[in-house]
């Protein structure tokens, strides 16, 4: 087992470089961020555009300025955007945002996502299955920009029911809020449990469905009947052979979810007013900062290894089968 990891873990590192240096050519090449400069009125003279080419490393070629952005970000440096600011002076603060977002969400959406999924299809067409699928229907065929500003109402009515702002929609904490840890933790929860529950109703939407099938798939398999005829209950059987059977299809759609859910988490942070990496990214976009969108995406690049690489280790401890 230890072998197959290992050799899971290297294929992921050489793709998240490769995936990296996709990003970063296609920005180098294409962005031109002098470009703003020249469109100012007057236009600054050609020394200055070209000292800024040069603070930019513009007149190198694209492998040569790779090279040179990764040695930087093996030593902790990950370039300077277009303003010529270290992009490490901001990369904490944004990760920090987006994991906090996304990380709850995505356990809160797996765990109940397989619960509801389990039920459902245990309970094959009956009123609580049918109920759950076509909730499950509206919420995956809302767009997330619109089930955010559908959520911000509800929030708005418990706050006047309960004649206190509490549920707070825009922003991650209180501007200058002052306190220990606890009441900075507190002040915390008050802004993430909307964005949260945005993110986690459309991932539980989205796993139910396939765990679901899945489920299905395994409850008329000869090797539950048997289990049953060995003398376990039908619950018992249902949990140690059927869900541990029907998980294994759903272990890598789990890992690669999260990396696609952070990469279309732009809207999310925004409705919300959550300036992470994926706000960043447009902002990268934006300003033509080919170091930004190549942070970006070696962060989402690490997200999908990390959470490819335990999807691994969990897809390897269900089925002993990708030990040998």
């Amino acid at each position: 087992m230890i072998g197959f990891l290992i050799r899971r873990l290297a294929n992921y590192v050489v793709l998240c470089l490769v995936a990296t240096f996709l990003a970063f050519a296609l920005a180098s090449t294409t962005f031109d961020p002098v470009a703003v400069l020249e469109q100012r009125n007057p236009p600054p003279p050609a020394a200055v555009l070209d000292a800024k080419r040069a603070a930019l490393h513009l007149d190198e070629p694209v492998p040569r300025r790779f090279l040179t952005w990764v040695g930087g970000v093996a030593r902790g440096d990950f370039g300077q955007t277009v303003a010529e600011r270290p992009v490490v002076d901001e990369l904490p603060r944004r990760v920090g945002v987006s994991l906090r977002l996304f990380l709850v969400g995505v356990v809160l959406g797996v765990v109940f996502g397989v619960l509801l999924g389990v039920v459902s299809a245990i309970r094959q067409h009956k009123l609580s299955d049918h109920l759950a699928t076509l909730v499950s229907f509206i919420v995956l065929s809302t767009p997330v920009f619109v089930l955010g500003t559908l959520l911000k109402q509800p929030a708005q009515s418990f706050n006047e029911v309960i004649g206190a702002n509490y549920l707070q929609t825009l922003g991650e904490s209180t501007p200058g809020f002052e306190g220990g840890w606890f009441a900075s933790l507190g002040d915390r929860l008050r802004y993430s449990i909307v964005p949260t529950a945005t993110i986690a109703l459309g991932q539980i939407a989205f796993y139910s469905r396939y765990q679901r099938s899945a489920m299905l798939d395994v409850l008329g398999s000869d090797f539950l009947r048997t289990a049953r005829a060995k003398g376990l209950t039908r619950r018992r059987a249902l949990v140690k052979h059927g869900l541990r059977t029907a998980l294994i299809p759903m272990a890598t759609l789990f890992a690669f979810g999260f990396g696609l859910l952070v990469t279309g988490g732009t809207f999310t942070e925004r409705i919300f007013g959550w300036y992470g990496m994926g706000d960043w990214l447009v902002v990268g976009v934006a300003s033509q900062d080919a170091n930004i969108v190549a942070t970006v995406t070696l962060f989402i690049a690490v997200l999908v290894l990390v959470s490819g690489w335990l999807s691994d280790v969990l897809y390897a401890a269900l089925d002993p089968r990708v030990r040998i």
